[in-house]
């Protein structure tokens, strides 16, 4: 019975040319499908839509606001705010983000909107107006009546700077533009935001943007770097590929057949009804990479049958037939890994992971299909033959060391270092984070415009973009029982004393406010009455608009800005609200008066974000495990080979974790590809090795020279395939983006990291257990044997 390379590979060959104009005719159509591709920067789509927190999110995001907040902060470098030039240009800036499409128009807050309001003490009881009153006029006499106003209305470290040399207007933006009800363009968000810049900052005043918006706009903006770095690496790999395979037409092709790769992933993508999210720009060029690295399995299986005496067509159907199985079996692995991300129900991660399995599936009809197909037509003459015959053992001097490995005497010491880098690399993974490792946006750098800002802001002002909002439910007009409103202000007083907290509001902090007014501005009445009739006097001034009550006053947010959105402070502050509740008796569960719900705002969103993680982490490596454990068992059908194999990617996995902590890049929606990636390239070196290791075995060679004779064969394209990538990813250590640095790092380690494991701890490992089971390597053998002699 012909197996099936064999059978592939007869009717495939036969009609290569009707396969190579099937190819090109599915790649136009998929090149332009690729062009209709669009850019999807949706804040939904970052939402863990099934964690209870987002319940809550979505219940009150219409009434209390969302968690898509942006500010635009004016200072002035000279003097303080209080300047006609200053106050006109807070105006126009406040009208002009006002009619930015998208714009929730309710939520603008400015010294300018009516929603700023103060209270004071007159003779006959309280007063109040806008801070800004609507006749106001840039002139100092107004300038003063309204340093007055800002100083009653309590806006000073909200609104405006506690030095008052800068002021706030602070927008909420929608899904959707409720004037075209599509979804929300965040480039063209982040394009306004920057011309407001433009127009009003001069030498006088400075303008600072934070927000999501501005912050994928300014991700955006460097994906243009991004893609220069990639023409870089794509250089780089073209002529590393030449000088290994030593044929300009052989490289061309293979770099051609790479690039198509990523073409018909995009196209895929548009079939399938998905966009390209800026935070996803670097898996097309993580698929490209698996790609090269599968190809360059072809084309030095091709350059040593070349240089043995075989014709390219010939060379092309050994290449073929041997790489077609442990080749399919990696990259459906592969395949398969990238899809355990789905485990985490978040839509952009979901999205991700089905855009690498989707290339992982399509390397396997560019680069094991048509890639020795294409190849077997190239003229490939004598004069090639000579120039890559010398070559062909090249490396045995390499290769004769590396067979210490396969040995007791090397194998021993490489099995011992291994232990104790795994036990180092899994006692340093502890300090890798979930979530945001440093303060700011960590795919930009800490010198950025945009992390300059957030750090301005974060230093003058009491409030900024990092905002978790705890909701706090209670029976109809809870806010005039004492029991309920006194639990709110003591909940809001223990979070404002949580380390990372810069402030807090909540309604009863200006209810005290409003009974001290009435108590002639009394301090020692700046307390929450006992009696109903009082506390409604109290509650009264405050309106719905100000974001701390509902209707009925059944549900008071308490607003907890937070110093910054780093993993640890959103993990404080949540076990700070959870022990609360724990204590108090006041979750949702119990049936008290009260409940306080985690949580809206950004940084609620954050913390669901990172639980979600935390809680699919696991599972997900769990599942990428177990895929890779059957996929070896059925390519190897040998217990001490899918051991041998899996076993370093675990090493290499945790000491990824280990470089993440020392990096401080935290495991989010961005870096987890990673995870898989490191697996992915690591189970591909390790089914190749095995594979032909497990082909010398069965014809009776001893371990050690079977894995030399291995090595001879692939050891040269998993070397050079490792170092090529490497070198590739290395230059994007210079990148504008953080991210993509950061990415290059990781990237470069791993591939590095999981050649050394394939070709020094595979073979260990896999001598040590034949030594020491010997009937175990004898049955697989046997076994081995006996498929070969069916095959035939």
């Amino acid at each position: 019975m012909t197996s099936l390379p064999r059978f592939l590979d007869a009717v495939i060959f036969r009609h290569r040319q009707v396969v190579l104009v099937l190819f090109a005719l599915t790649t136009a159509f998929f090149a332009w499908q690729a062009s209709h591709l669009a850019v999807d920067t949706a804040y939904e789509k970052q939402l863990p839509q099934e964690h209870p927190y987002m319940k809550t999110f979505l219940q009150y995001q219409k009434e209390f606001g969302g968690a898509n907040r942006v500010v635009v902060a004016l200072s002035v470098k000279k003097g303080d705010i209080y300047t006609p030039e200053f106050f006109t240009k807070l105006k126009q800036v406040t009208d002009e983000v006002f009619f930015i499409p998208g714009v929730d128009r309710a939520s603008v807050t400015s010294l300018f909107t009516p929603n700023v309001r103060f209270i004071e003490i007159v003779e006959d009881g309280f007063s109040g107006g806008n801070v800004i009153p609507a006749e106001f006029q840039a002139t100092p006499d107004w300038l003063n009546v309204v340093r007055g106003n800002v100083l009653k209305s309590g806006q000073v470290g909200r609104l405006v700077a506690e030095d008052f040399t800068a002021a706030l207007v602070s927008i909420q933006l929608l899904d959707r533009d409720p004037s075209t009800g599509a979804k929300l363009n965040y480039m063209e968000v982040a394009k306004k935001l920057e011309a407001i810049r433009a127009k009003y900052a001069d030498d006088a005043v400075d303008i600072h943007i934070i927000g999501f918006a501005k912050a994928m706009g300014d991700v955006a903006d460097g994906t243009v770097g991004v893609i220069g770095f990639f023409g870089v690496a794509f250089v780089i790999t073209a002529i590393l590929v030449y000088v290994y395979g030593r044929s300009f037409r052989m490289t061309a092709v293979l770099l051609a057949l790479s690039v198509v790769t990523v073409v018909w992933q995009l196209g895929l993508l548009v079939l399938m009804g998905l966009a390209m999210d800026p935070m996803s720009i670097l898996v097309p060029f993580l698929v490209f990479a698996i790609a090269i690295s599968h190809g360059v399995q072809n084309v030095g299986t091709i350059t040593q049958e070349i240089g043995k005496g075989a014709d390219a067509f010939s060379a092309a159907r050994i290449s073929f037939q041997r790489l077609l199985v442990p080749g399919t079996s990696a990259l459906v692995a592969d395949a398969i890994a990238f899809l355990t991300i789905r485990i985490v129900k978040i839509q952009m991660i979901q999205e991700l992971a089905l855009s690498a399995s989707v290339g992982m599936v399509i390397i396997v009809v560019t680069h094991l299909v048509i890639l020795p197909v294409a190849l077997s037509f190239l003229s490939l003459g004598d004069s090639y033959r000579r120039r890559v015959a010398g070559q062909v053992d090249r490396f045995d001097a390499v290769w004769k060391v590396f067979t210490v490995f396969a040995r007791p005497k090397g194998a021993i010491p490489a099995l011992m270092i291994g232990l104790a880098v795994f036990a180092w690399a899994h006692h340093e993974s502890g300090r890798r984070v979930i979530g945001d490792a440093e303060a700011g946006v960590p795919e930009l750098w800490p010198d950025s415009r945009y992390n300059k800002d957030a750090d301005f802001i974060a230093s003058h002002f009491a409030i900024g973009v990092d905002i978790i909002q705890v909701i706090a439910e209670a029976p109809a007009n809870g806010c005039i029982d004492y029991n309920v409103i006194s639990k709110v202000d003591d909940f809001a007083w223990r979070i404002r004393n949580v380390d990372g907290v810069q402030s807090t509001l909540s309604l009863p902090q200006v209810m005290k406010t409003v009974n001290m007014g009435w108590n002639e501005g009394n301090l020692n009445w700046r307390v929450l009455p006992r009696n109903s009739q009082v506390l409604v006097r109290a509650v009264s001034p405050v309106e719905t608009s100000t974001g701390l009550l509902n209707a009925d006053c059944s549900v008071m947010p308490v607003m907890i800005f937070t110093k910054d959105h780093k993993a640890e402070t959103i993990d404080r502050v949540v076990k700070a609200v959870e022990a609360y509740n724990k204590a108090n008796g006041t979750d949702a569960n119990d049936k008290g008066p009260i409940h306080f719900r985690l949580a809206t705002g950004n940084v609620g969103v954050m913390a669901a974000t990172n639980q979600a993680v935390t809680a699919a982490e696991t599972p997900m490596l769990l599942w990428v495990y177990a895929t890779v454990l059957v996929f070896c068992a059925i390519t190897f059908r040998s217990v001490v080979g899918t051991i041998a194999t899996v076993l370093p990617l675990i090493v290499v996995s945790v000491l990824c974790d280990a470089l993440m902590a020392e990096l401080k890049i935290g495991l989010k929606t961005s870096t987890l590809p990673v995870t898989a990636l490191g697996v992915g390239i690591g189970v591909d070196y390790g089914l190749y090795i095995f594979n032909r290791l497990q082909s010398y075995l069965k014809h009776g060679l001893g371990f050690a020279e079977a894995y030399y004779k291995t090595l001879q064969e692939t050891g040269s394209s998993i070397l050079f395939t490792a170092l090529t990538l490497a070198v590739g990813v290395a230059t994007w250590s210079f990148s504008a983006l953080k991210f993509q640095a950061n990415m290059g790092e990781l990237l470069t380690f791993v591939f590095i990291a999981n050649m050394l494991g394939a070709i020094i701890l595979l073979p260990a490992i896999a001598a040590t257990l034949y030594r020491l089971f010997p009937r175990l390597f004898e049955g697989e053998v046997k076994r081995a044997q006996k498929r070969t002699f069916a095959a035939h």
